[in-house]
């Protein structure tokens, strides 16, 4: 990723973000104890994951039936300290506008912030021909990776992106639902926009 890395952040650090206030930080890290570090700290909320979201027991392997989106995944997080580079994105929580910490819902708002700064990141390592991944598992366990990488209490961990060279051609089509099935007029449950 050498040279790759500085010139997607250069490029995507331009992402919209509320009132301008670019809360983002990003810890790059390459050293391969640190990568160890983040890979172990990060297994268990994923063992969870796979328990809550696909019924599979801790240190569930994968098999035949197990559909190829979830194998490759469950590769990424067995080998996470493998990736060469790992970017930890926090954000300022003082640089938040959090419209909608008042409703009676968990908020999502506070992202918007951040997220498109991330969304940039992914897209410019991929110009550069690098694999990338993202993950937010790495946040149930955000005190012990702020005490390792010496994160301050004002930022919040928003994601972590696993960056290296590609072992497969990167895809080139990617399947989405048609835009009928999300988008609807004049009201939620309205005709199909199309």
């Amino acid at each position: 990723p050498g040279e790759s890395s500085p010139r997607a952040l250069d490029a995507d650090r331009f992402a919209a973000n509320g009132g301008n206030g670019q809360g983002w930080h990003v810890i790059v890290v390459t050293d391969g104890e640190t990568r160890r570090a983040l890979h172990d700290l990060y297994q268990p909320p994923w063992q969870e994951y796979l328990g809550e979201r696909y019924g599979l027991a801790p240190g569930a392997r994968p098999g035949p039936d197990t559909p190829p989106a979830l194998q490759r995944t469950m590769e990424f997080a067995e080998r996470l300290y493998e990736v060469p580079v790992h970017l930890l994105v926090t954000v300022d929580l003082r640089a938040l506008a959090v419209t909608d910490k008042g409703l009676a819902r968990q908020s999502i708002v506070g992202g918007g912030s951040v997220y498109p700064f991330v969304h940039n990141l992914l897209l410019g390592f991929r110009r550069e021909g690098l694999g990338a991944a993202l993950t937010t598992l790495i946040i149930p366990v955000e005190p012990r990776v702020k005490e390792l990488l010496a994160i301050p209490d004002e930022h919040a961990i928003a994601a972590l992106i696993g960056v290296g060279y590609s072992a497969d051609p990167l895809p080139t089509k990617l399947r989405r639902k048609p835009v009928e099935e999300f988008a609807t007029r004049d009201r939620f449950d309205g005709e199909p926009f199309t």
